[in-house]
């Protein structure tokens, strides 16, 4: 039976013996254009693949199969200092069961200045984040909560949660206990919003289970192996109202969010019905998805059934993991891309007309290549800049022992880019891409090329930094608010047929670049921007390959 391979530099086997028939010269006529598009296609982008970060993620691995082992390594990309490159944030496990000894140097928490000759250095110490607590590190978020113009940082753990509050000069001060966001239990991801438009980010946290090292067990004959969700309870989500001054107040139960008991995971955000408020969707593990829709910034309401995310196509719940929140069709409606484990499919939803969804993962093709992975974080984001936005995951399977269990199915995987062309999605090769454990997975434009980079925490490794080569030019923009939040999240920036809304938010344990991201295929473009509250705001000629800033203008 012949054979059919692609990628750059490979070499295409194609068909069996004897001579060809009409039907085989047909199909060999289709697979040659294929493979054409393929070739053509991969020439057009490539990731360089670096380690240049000293971090060895402890997930500290047991026999007992605690769950926590198996489910960290969050990032958070953001500008610490205000030098305008992006900082990498890694946070660290702990060691099991507990206490976690995070005093010791080997569980800190990493920050990486990025230099200008586009190397790391750690300032940990100097930047005073060396101080972890006695919590196990999950995820993190960052935003400029307190509009002063310093990106703060957010960090999700099994314990109490922390926020730290930049300085402006360097360094960071835990005001947790001011701030009143510690919150407790197991916090996965993060994110920021200002969910009632008042100028402020407030903060959402998802959380996974009712559950503690005291009351783990083990799982699966002949092979123990971490448990799946249904063997514990789930537990409910958190937001907290930024007051001003520093401080939040819990209004989890007042805004609707309590009242759903999930298993929450990955975190996005977007104002899918274009109602000006921005929603929240939680990706759940093993039960319904959550479509938490914005009742204009008083309550939130459980939509995900109504709207037809909830379920797969099967009407079935599945592993949801990792979630990406944006249009990747181009036609001005944010989509949803849901991660979970092998044989379920990764999930996509195309919003079609009033808020509802179809599952498109069959139709859109991801189905096919997804079938036998499992993903963790993932990115709609125009890697090449032709327009569109592909699909990047930090893949893995959940069980370190799954080849015993199962003998298709992997462990490690390398990481998935999937190139989206026009609405559909093709597999493109990663020069140098192994297998790893992902989990986390966060994006921006590391160099200020106008390309989106990849940084990939490693479950008990050393991160990976993809610098993204080869791509045509495009635009990286930052926007500044003043009656929005400084960060202008929420915003929505629109150039010809690509929409990006702006949020940190997404993926799995982290977060992204804020700025905004856009193809430029014939040179400077202009963008239309509707700032949170809904005035617009145009601007013509932006460069291509730099940053250019992009102040809210006021009427």
């Amino acid at each position: 039976m012949g054979s059919v391979a692609a990628g750059r530099g490979a070499r295409f086997v194609v068909g069996g013996g004897g001579p060809p028939t009409a039907l085989t010269r047909l199909r060999l006529a289709r697979y040659a254009l294929v493979l054409f598009c393929v070739v053509v296609l991969s020439a057009k982008q490539d990731f360089s693949f670096t380690r240049p970060l000293e971090f060895l993620h402890q997930n500290s691995p047991t026999p007992q199969k605690y769950l926590l082992e198996t489910m960290g390594g969050g990032v958070a990309l953001l500008d610490y200092d205000g030098d305008g490159r992006l900082d990498i944030f890694l946070v660290n496990g702990g060691h099991l069961p507990g206490p976690f000894h995070r005093e010791n140097s080997k569980y800190w928490n990493r920050l990486f200045r990025n230099n200008p000759n586009g190397t790391f250095t750690d300032v940990t110490v100097a930047a005073g984040l060396h101080h972890a607590g006695n919590v196990y590190g999950m995820g993190a978020s960052a935003a400029d909560f307190d509009n002063d113009g310093h990106t703060d940082l957010y960090v999700t753990n099994f314990g109490a949660n922390q926020l730290f509050h930049n300085n402006g000069n360097g360094t960071f001060t835990d005001i947790t206990v001011t701030a009143g966001v510690a919150a407790a239990g197991w916090s996965v991801s993060a994110a920021f919003l200002d969910y009632d438009n008042d100028g402020r980010l407030d903060l959402f946290v998802a959380r996974y289970l009712d559950w503690d090292p005291g009351r783990n067990i083990t799982c699966g004959t002949p092979f123990n192996a971490y448990c799946r969700p249904d063997k514990f309870p789930g537990t409910t989500n958190l937001l907290f109202h930024n007051e001003g001054a520093g401080r939040f107040r819990d209004v989890s139960t007042a805004s609707g969010i309590t009242a759903f008991v999930g298993k929450g995971m990955g975190v996005a955000v977007n104002d899918f019905d274009a109602d000006g408020f921005p929603d929240i969707f939680v990706a759940n593990d093993g039960m319904e998805q959550f479509l938490f829709h914005n009742e204009h910034g008083t309550r939130f309401r459980e939509v995900a059934l109504e709207a037809g995310v909830a379920l797969n196509d099967n009407a079935q719940t599945f592993a949801g993991m990792g979630a990406a929140f944006a249009d990747y069709d181009n036609d001005g409606k944010p989509d949803l891309l849901v991660t979970n484990l092998a044989l379920e499919k990764y999930a996509l939803y195309r919003q079609e007309d009033a808020g509802q969804f179809a599952y498109t993962s069959l139709t859109s093709g991801l189905a096919a290549l997804t079938s036998r992975s499992s993903g963790w974080g993932v990115g709609l984001h125009d890697f090449d800049n032709d327009g569109w936005k592909d699909a990047f995951v930090a893949q893995s399977h959940v069980l370190d022992n799954v080849e015993r269990i199962h003998s298709g199915l992997r462990y490690l995987e390398p990481p998935a880019l999937y190139r989206n062309v026009r609405g559909h999605f093709q597999a493109q090769s990663l020069t140098g891409a192994s297998p790893v454990a992902g989990r986390g997975a966060a994006f921006g434009d590391l160099d200020n090329d106008g390309t989106v980079d990849v940084v990939l925490p490693i479950l008990g490794g050393r991160p990976l930094v993809l610098m993204n080569r080869g791509a045509a030019a495009g635009v990286t923009i930052r926007l500044i608010g003043v009656r929005s939040n400084r960060d202008g999240a929420g915003a929505i920036v629109r150039s010809g047929t690509q929409t990006v809304y702006a949020t940190s938010a997404g993926s799995y344990l982290s977060a992204n670049d804020t700025r905004i991201h856009l193809a430029a295929p014939a040179g400077p473009i202009s963008v239309e921007i509707l700032w949170p509250g809904g005035h617009g705001q145009t601007v013509r000629g932006i460069p291509v390959s730099r940053v250019t800033t992009i102040r809210e203008e006021i009427e």
